[in-house]
C-alpha cells in the first residue's frame, strides 16, 4: 500500500511509544514482557493502515498483535485506527517483512498473517512476493512447529503462486477459499484493500498453510 507522505508522521509514531516500538530489535525474545502478559502473539505482515489488526484485536483481546509495516506514512495511518479503538494488545513496527528474524525469537509468535500483499507479477520480482521461499523460512523459524500462515488477496496470479509455493515448500493446505464472502467463513475481518475490492464485486481468495 503506497500513499502521499504525510506530514508530521515520525513525530506521530515516536508521540505513542505505547504503540509504536521504536526499538524491536532489543524486544526480540521479550515480547510477552513486552505486552505484559503471556497471551498467544499474532503478527500481520503488510499491515497497511490498520484496519484488519485493529479489529482482530477488539475481537480477541486474549490474543496480542503486532502490525508491521516498512512505509512510515502508512504506519502513521494505522496508529490512528489503534489509538482511536484503544486497544492495549496491539504494538506497531516500523520495519521490513524480510528481517523478522531479527526482531523475533524461534516460536516466539503463534500465527502470521499476509493480507493483500504486492503481487510483484512479473517473474523477474518472485523473489520479493511475501510467499517466496525464503521468505516462508524466515516464517518457520519465528512460528512453532506446525505454525500457521493465513493468506488474503484479490490477485489470482499471486494466489495460485502462492498455493504452490506452500505446497513446494512442504506445507500443508489446511483450507482454501476460491470466493471468500460467499462462503459460510465466520469472524472474517476486513482490511481497507479488501472492502474496497469487495464492494466492486470482485473475488477474495484466502488460504490456511501450516508448516
Amino acid at each position: 500500500m503506497r500513499v502521499r507522505n504525510r506530514k508530521g508522521a515520525g513525530e506521530l509514531l515516536a508521540n505513542h511509544p505505547q504503540y509504536v516500538i521504536s526499538n524491536p530489535e532489543e524486544c526480540r525474545g521479550k515480547w510477552s514482557e513486552i505486552f505484559g502478559n503471556d497471551h498467544p502473539i499474532h503478527i500481520e505482515v503488510g499491515s497497511g493502515k490498520g484496519a484488519f489488526i485493529t479489529g482482530m484485536a477488539r475481537q480477541h483481546p486474549d490474543i496480542n498483535y503486532i502490525g508491521i509495516d516498512i512505509q512510515l506514512s502508512v504506519l502513521s495511518y494505522a496508529l490512528d485506527k489503534v489509538v482511536e479503538a484503544d486497544v492495549p494488545n496491539v504494538k506497531l513496527l516500523r520495519v521490513d517483512g524480510s528481517s523478522l528474524t531479527n526482531y523475533f525469537a524461534p516460536a516466539e509468535i503463534g500465527r502470521l498473517y499476509l493480507n493483500f500483499s504486492d503481487p510483484w507479477p512479473k517473474k523477474r520480482h518472485e523473489k520479493r512476493r511475501l510467499t517466496y521461499k525464503t521468505f516462508l523460512e524466515t516464517y518457520q523459524e519465528i512460528l512453532p512447529e506446525k505454525g500457521e500462515i493465513h493468506f488474503k488477496t484479490d490477485n489470482r496470479g499471486l494466489f495460485e503462486y502462492s498455493l504452490a509455493s506452500f505446497s513446494q515448500y512442504g506445507m500443508t493446505l489446511q483450507q482454501v477459499w476460491l470466493d471468500l464472502h460467499a462462503s459460510d467463513f465466520e469472524g472474517n475481518v476486513m482490511t481497507e484493500y479488501e472492502e474496497k475490492f469487495s464492494n466492486k464485486g470482485q473475488v477474495i481468495y484466502r488460504v490456511e498453510a501450516r508448516f
